[in-house]
């Protein structure tokens, strides 16, 4: 989602993909070799679609309530904030999230049965369609090895980041408050 902020002149094209519209991925993701993490997960069937050597990395945490008690903490607290109405960059990629998350998450997304419900029904929709040599099942604290391992690369030596914290979205979004 950092890019997709980084970058405010996808926001259309993401906002296309989100109502059903045609979108050039090729021409939306140039300059990228993978994609994870909202926008581009809520689309990992047309990603691969248009991508069917590509590996699918399914992430996931060593439970749903602890999935939701960060989501909860990060994900739907930020959506739950106004944005500055003198922002449109802001403005229309508010809109695009929540259009996303209502149509390619769940419509009850901000309510605790309804997101773990979708988190479940997510993760499972992702295991029955990829094939298991294309599929990177994924969970925090996994480390690098099953990823090295899939994508046949050396496991380096330093430690495997723990970075994006809730602790880290959070201070973000300070900081971006007190920019407003």
């Amino acid at each position: 989602m950092s890019e997709a902020i980084e970058r405010p002149g996808n926001t259309p094209a993401w906002h296309a993909a989100v109502r059903g519209e045609a979108v050039d991925w090729d021409r939306l993701l140039s300059g990228y070799i993978a994609t994870v993490d909202w926008p581009a997960c809520a689309f990992w069937r047309e990603l691969r679609a248009v991508n069917r050597d590509a590996v699918v990395l399914l992430s996931s945490r060593e439970s749903p309530e602890a999935w939701w008690q960060s989501m909860e903490r990060t994900i739907v607290a930020t959506l739950s904030r106004p944005v500055p109405s003198e922002d449109a960059d802001w403005t229309a990629r508010r809109a695009m999230t929540l259009e996303m998350m209502e149509r390619r998450f769940a419509p009850g997304w901000r309510h605790r049965d309804s997101a773990i419900a979708a988190y479940e029904r997510h993760n499972d929709d992702v295991r029955a369609a990829v094939p298991a040599e294309r599929l990177i099942d994924w969970r925090t604290g996994d480390g690098w090895e099953p990823l090295c391992a899939a994508l046949d690369l050396p496991v380096p030596a330093e430690p495997f980041p723990h970075v994006n914290t809730a602790a880290d979205f959070r201070a973000g979004q300070e900081l971006d408050h007190r920019q407003e």
